[in-house]
């Protein structure tokens, strides 16, 4: 699953050559670093409907058709495998895509009783995106409107099978613009949902800071060289 994440945005002057880009449409409306973005914050997310824009949805879903908003646990991942099957998931793929910004994520290498927190990111420690599904719920006696977000997850690459047996789907750029696009060729979207390159990704140990939500502070990043080698 993918459970925590990092998104830094980059400062204008950095992206100002990639206009259109998402980090350039990030740069533009989050000012504020997350370190260890969490389950039920407001986060970032860029829907089709509003491509050139920043918006802040909880991540989790809730369908629009439930009645009751504290429905159960909200699902934070849906996997790749059964998104066409699940009822919260099967309508949105067709009209109801985001893309949630990123610069790494978290995931916990087990071993024995003991878990390691890992940060996984792009060789390049660039920006990108994973594939996500929202969907607005409507309060019948308010009116309140709640936008939320999941994130895909697919099986992991070669790199993410030694710490975890799942990880986000993460789109280069060519297919976050098929993911935003107005297409309901369901083939074309299906083929988008696959383990990212691992000779493109890099990880390594953490502290265990990452492992409260309370925690968001640039510590987090820092590696813990005595926890192990530097995968990829």
């Amino acid at each position: 699953m993918c459970g925590r994440y990092s998104v830094i945005p980059k400062k204008k002057k950095a992206v100002a050559g990639q206009k259109g880009s998402v980090a350039e449409v990030l740069a533009k409306y989050q000012k504020e670093a997350r370190y260890n973005a969490a389950p039920t914050q407001l986060l970032p997310v860029i829907t089709s409907q509003e491509p050139d824009k920043v918006q802040h949805f909880s991540w989790g879903l809730l369908p629009s058709w439930a009645r009751e908003k504290e429905l159960g646990l909200r699902p934070i991942n849906a996997r790749m495998e059964t998104i066409l099957e699940k009822p919260s998931f099967r309508k949105l793929i067709g009209s109801k895509r985001c893309l949630i910004p990123a610069d790494s994520f978290y995931e916990w290498k087990r071993v024995g009783k003991t878990k390691t927190p890992y940060r996984i990111l792009l060789r390049n420690e660039q920006l990108f995106t994973f594939a996500g599904l929202w969907d607005a719920w409507v309060d019948r006696s308010t009116g309140e409107v709640l936008h939320t977000f999941t994130v895909i997850t697919t099986e992991p690459n070669e790199l993410m099978a030694g710490i975890h047996n799942r990880m986000p789907v993460i789109l280069h750029p060519e297919e976050e613009r098929i993911w935003l696009s107005g297409t309901d060729d369901i083939k074309l979207l299906a083929e988008l949902l696959k383990p990212y390159p691992d000779e493109e990704m890099k990880a390594y140990p953490v502290s265990t800071l990452v492992n409260s939500p309370k925690n968001d502070t640039p510590e987090i990043l820092q590696p813990m060289a005595w926890q192990g080698g530097l995968f990829g």
